[in-house]
């Protein structure tokens, strides 16, 4: 079998383009090492109700460009994200906004919360933020940080924050109004049919061989049926320091695992997505499946997410884009930079060791294919 393009990985970068590749003419392949196509986005129907197998993914975007692309492809709903903290016994509105500090403080106007937040952080000195506690403690104050913050991203990435780099949380939404839409974003929602069917739709037309491992095929050019394929050029979105056989040395991920379990009860915890910020609870969050699309099934399915640190076998989820891992990062982003002359391109979350929102995700997969093809 001859192709065009040979596509690794079945998420949203290799199907975007596959759409793209597609559209301009050209004949596509695409090996997926999992039994099912869509990569992390995934959604399985399970008792009428979609469930993000690897966790929740809500679509925001700003980029217009990309809200009327996906729409082509997929119905989304009004789904807005609006989760909630729970700490010991107490629950808190996110992202942190004025319900949140009237709950924590019992004020009500911005004025006062301001005021109580600064009154925290006079005291602390803190000019220039060197780790993640610090650039916390400088935004939102002591309370918050040790209640809402501390706790649980010390479980999300398995180190002190005295220990991760400020920049992670630089972004954190933080608002004085009463408004608990997590995002900001002007696009939001989840597919009415699940993300599932929307890969399906951008892959219709490609030749789809699930279950194939790449770099088992890489070494004699065939699947594991014996079945030979070439290709004119390669696109790549798994891991890039495996690509290149750990050369320069691993790059450090996180990784997620997930315990699910169907219950027989229409509502387990009243909303989508409840986040469990004390350190001595396990798991970070717990996700009910069937409110992403305002489910009324007699029965919920939930899935707590245990975050750990990635080990050979597991699967990639966060890189860990610390000081050292960016540093090796760029090593490997020069040996890619040669492959482009062999016509083999990276991209993704794992082909370029970035924490990508699906939009960004998106916009770079259209992006690679406005200059390649």
């Amino acid at each position: 079998m001859k192709y065009n393009d040979l596509i690794v990985g079945s998420g949203l970068f290799g199907a975007v383009y596959a759409r793209e590749a597609l559209d301009s003419g050209r004949t596509v392949a695409v090996l997926e090492k999992r039994d099912h196509i869509g990569g992390n986005v995934y959604t399985k129907k399970v008792s009428d109700i979609d469930v993000h197998v690897y966790g929740a993914h809500i679509f925001h975007t700003s980029d217009r460009e990309v809200w009327e692309y996906v729409n082509r492809f997929a119905e989304f709903n009004n789904y807005i994200n609006s989760p909630v903290a729970i700490y010991g016994d107490e629950l808190y509105n996110l992202p942190f906004n004025m319900n949140t500090f009237s709950r924590m403080w019992g004020i009500r106007t911005p004025a006062e919360a301001k005021a109580k937040i600064a009154e925290q952080i006079k005291d602390l000195d803190i000019k220039n933020p060197k780790n993640l506690e610090e650039q916390a403690l400088s935004l939102v104050g002591r309370d918050v940080y040790e209640k809402l913050i501390k706790g649980y991203t010390q479980k999300q990435w398995g180190r002190p924050c005295t220990e991760l780099p400020a920049f992670i949380i630089k972004r954190l939404p933080l608002r004085f109004i009463y408004d608990n839409n997590y995002f900001s974003d002007r696009y939001q929602g989840i597919p009415v049919d699940g993300y599932t069917a929307m890969v399906e739709k951008l892959l219709k037309g490609a030749d789809v061989y699930t279950g194939q491992d790449f770099f088992d095929f890489r070494k004699k050019n065939a699947l594991s049926d014996g079945t030979q394929i070439e290709y004119d050029r390669l696109i790549f979105t798994g891991p890039i320091d495996k690509y290149f056989d750990y050369c320069y040395g691993p790059l450090e991920y996180r990784s997620v695992r997930f315990e699910t379990e169907e219950l027989p009860v229409d509502n387990f915890q009243g909303n989508a997505v409840v986040n469990y910020t004390s350190a001595d609870v396990p798991y970070t969050r717990i996700i009910e499946h069937k409110h992403f699309n305002f489910g009324k099934q007699p029965v919920t399915i939930i899935s707590r997410e245990y975050s750990s640190e990635w080990k050979p076998g597991a699967e990639p989820y966060y890189p860990v884009n610390d000081q050292k891992n960016n540093a090796l990062y760029q090593k490997y982003a020069g040996r890619a930079k040669e492959e482009e002359k062999k016509g083999v391109y990276f991209g993704g979350r794992l082909g370029g060791y970035k924490y990508y929102n699906m939009d960004q995700v998106i916009a770079e997969a259209l992006s690679l294919s406005g200059q390649i093809l």
